[in-house]
Parts: C-alpha cells; sequence; structure tokens
C-alpha cells in the first residue's frame, strides 16, 4: 500500500513531552527519556464538525476531556526517531478523520439472481428429502 503525505501540524496545537521509554534497551533505557507523548489540542486545529466527530471516534481511548488527542511513541532507541513516529501517526489520523466515508449505493439482486438461489433452495430440499426412512411398500 502507498504512503499518503499528510499536511504537517501547526506546531501551536502541539505539545512535546518525553519520558523514560520501557521494554529492553539495557541501561540505556533507565538513563535516557527517549519515549515521546505527543498531545494535540483539537480545538486549536478548528475543524468542521463533521471531521471533527470522525476523528473523535478514530482516537478512541487516545481522546483526552480536555479535548486533546494523546499519541506515545517509544518504539525507536531515539528521541528524533520517536519524535518523527508520533508526529506521522498524528498527522495520519487527522488526515484519514477529513476523508469522508463513500455513501452506499443501494442495490437490488436482478431476477436471474432471485431465480438462481430459488433454484439452489428447490435443490437443496431435495436432497434432505431423500434422506427419509426407506419404505418398502
Amino acid at each position: 500500500m502507498a504512503r499518503v503525505e499528510w499536511p504537517p501540524l501547526p506546531e501551536d496545537a502541539l505539545e512535546e513531552r518525553f519520558l523514560a521509554a520501557t521494554g529492553p534497551g539495557g541501561q540505556n533505557v533507565n538513563k535516557v527519556a527517549s519515549a515521546v507523548q505527543l498531545r494535540l489540542d483539537v480545538f486549536a486545529l478548528r475543524l468542521h464538525p463533521d471531521v471533527y466527530a470522525r476523528l473523535k471516534s478514530l482516537a478512541g481511548s487516545r481522546w483526552t476531556k480536555e479535548g486533546e488527542i494523546v499519541v506515545t511513541a517509544r518504539a525507536h532507541r531515539t528521541q528524533d526517531a520517536n519524535r518523527a513516529e508520533a508526529r506521522e501517526r498524528l498527522a495520519e489520523l487527522v488526515g484519514k478523520a477529513h476523508l469522508a466515508p463513500a455513501k452506499r449505493k443501494k442495490t437490488r439482486p436482478s431476477k436471474a439472481a432471485k431465480a438462481k438461489r430459488v433454484d439452489a433452495k428447490k435443490e437443496r430440499s431435495a436432497v434432505k428429502a431423500g434422506r427419509g426412512k426407506v419404505r418398502l411398500d
């Protein structure tokens, strides 16, 4: 799947915090705060109500009561790599919220499709009917 480039998020809407990462990494993980917690103030984006609603549902548990989205990246060993990943994930989330879902077009099965279904039911019924007790008259 091709990667989509999303527009950058405004810097005044972002807040970064650096945390000590968890998991493997030896002594380095205890010394260096390489994990990044990125907070996006959604109200600063001034989104359309439809986009806002989609973003809220996409964010799920990452959405806070204050109207912020919190993304934490700790997969990499460096702050820069984690910062880039967190920003990319956040931009992707906001970008996906801007994409409106396609409207569903109502369709009906054709006459041929209905007939085919009924024929298949009759055939199956005949097979099952033939499984009864054998009567010798």
